[in-house]
């Protein structure tokens, strides 16, 4: 009785194990592979509960979800012969899981043969391309022939490329420092030719400005001699015609004008005698010299 109850149990016992190694879950994330002493049986793509023989059979699972892959990033030769760090980035999935088992069997190998493939898709890419063409509105078709190249070689891994991408792209630093160095060499030699043309801007303006001075200044003076010259015959004709029409008024400006200038200095000494013909108007109104003392 006790032998056929171990029985029972032993049966019990592998009959759940039997049961549980029959079972597999796949995930609303996942899609399985079923093979069987090592050879491919089948393709699970719908979750839920699933059945395979026990101890025979056994399961791969793979995710079926857009995943995505940072390559390292890479020093590229353009067109042009420019030097160029790209930084990519891709999205991928698996869409055959039998061809990506067989092909590269895991995430982390497809990664690494996924990194080799975008990195010769840019090499072949972008050495047909100059860097103004990458900077322009024609990145955008640049990036879909990447895609397409990568897409291309990527199913023969059984993976399905969804989108690549240049995340960054810049110049090396050496090829900085010397595009620098020449924008600033430009840049000085430009700043030079527009400060010589100022200058010479500058002196032709001067010389035109000193040129139309110098014409301003003598017609001035010429006009200012000739008004001068004018006003002075005016002013002699004047004093003639008052001087002859009355000869002794004449003769009293002129000694009040000789009185004016030689007594206006205070410091002046004169010694004269008082019966001078210079005072001859300090006297009578007459123009008779004061009698001496």
């Amino acid at each position: 009785m006790r032998k056929s109850l171990v029985a029972l149990g032993v049966v019990a016992v592998l009959a759940v194990i039997g049961l549980y190694s029959s079972l597999f879950i796949v995930n609303q994330t996942q899609q399985a592979l079923v093979f069987q002493f090592g050879e491919y049986v089948r393709t699970v793509q719908d979750p839920g509960l699933k059945f395979k023989v026990p101890f025979i059979q056994n399961t791969v699972l793979y995710d079926k979800r857009v995943l995505a892959l940072d390559p390292p990033a890479e020093q590229l030769i353009l067109a042009d012969q420019k030097r160029l760090v790209a930084d990519t980035f891709m999205r991928y999935r698996i869409a055959d899981p039998l061809r990506f088992y067989q092909a590269v069997n895991n995430e982390a190998q497809a990664a690494s043969r996924l990194s080799d493939i975008v990195i010769s898709a840019l090499r072949r890419v972008l050495g047909n391309t100059t860097l103004a063409t990458l900077l322009s509105k024609e990145r955008t078709q640049i990036m879909v022939d990447i895609r397409n190249a990568v897409d291309h070689e990527a199913k023969n891994l059984g993976i399905a490329v969804t989108d690549v991408r240049i995340r960054r792209a810049d110049l090396p630093v050496e090829t900085s420092q010397s595009i620098f160095d020449r924008m600033r060499s430009e840049r000085e030699r430009e700043a030079r030719e527009f400060r010589a043309q100022g200058q010479e801007l500058a002196q032709q303006i001067r010389a035109r400005a000193d040129r139309e001075k110098t014409v301003l200044v003598a017609e001035a003076q010429n006009r200012s001699q000739v008004l001068r010259g004018e006003g002075d015959g005016m002013a002699v004709k004047i004093y003639a015609e008052s001087f002859g029409a009355d000869p002794q008024f004449f003769a009293f400006y002129r000694s009040m004008e000789a009185y004016r200038k030689a007594l206006s200095d205070s410091s002046t000494t004169m010694v004269l005698s008082p019966d001078s013909e210079f005072f001859r108007y300090f006297g009578t109104p007459g123009g008779t010299a004061p009698a001496p003392r």
